[in-house]
């Protein structure tokens, strides 16, 4: 047997997780940049313990779709590309759909999201990978 593996995805998603956990800085900018591709005008960070007790975004962007709210955390789910030329003509400040994939990996993470056309929000708490709760 060779020595060259894949990596399953618990243990991919733990080493992209590896930097948001080192370093918070890089999940809050993950999910300001994600905040400003949603039209947010107005985006509040609050942070506790450096970002290791709590990192917590609030926007007014156009929010995640209730059919869309699962698939936003798999890895390189994105709604901004679609296939490689769109790599040429992308004008938004993320588009490898890693934040939440990699925050859920290492964290307890909770989203609340409506969209302008839902009459009630939606909200979903996540914990180390794939157990997910919909409320």
């Amino acid at each position: 047997m060779g020595k060259i593996v894949l990596l399953d995805e618990l243990t991919i998603n733990q080493i992209a997780a590896g930097e948001v956990l080192d370093r918070p800085a890089n999940a809050v900018k993950e999910l300001v940049e994600n905040s400003i591709d949603a039209g947010s005008k107005h985006i509040i960070v609050e942070i506790q313990d450096g970002g290791k007790g709590l990192i917590k975004v609030t926007d007014d962007g156009s929010g995640i779709k209730k059919d869309d709210i699962f698939i936003s955390f798999e890895r390189h789910a994105t709604s901004k590309i679609r296939k490689v030329e769109d790599l040429e003509n992308t004008y938004t400040m993320g588009f490898r759909g890693e934040a939440l994939a990699s925050i859920v990996a290492v964290s307890k993470l909770t989203m609340i999201t409506k969209t302008e056309e839902d009459e009630t929000g939606t909200k979903v708490e996540a914990e180390r990978w794939r157990n997910f709760r919909n409320f």
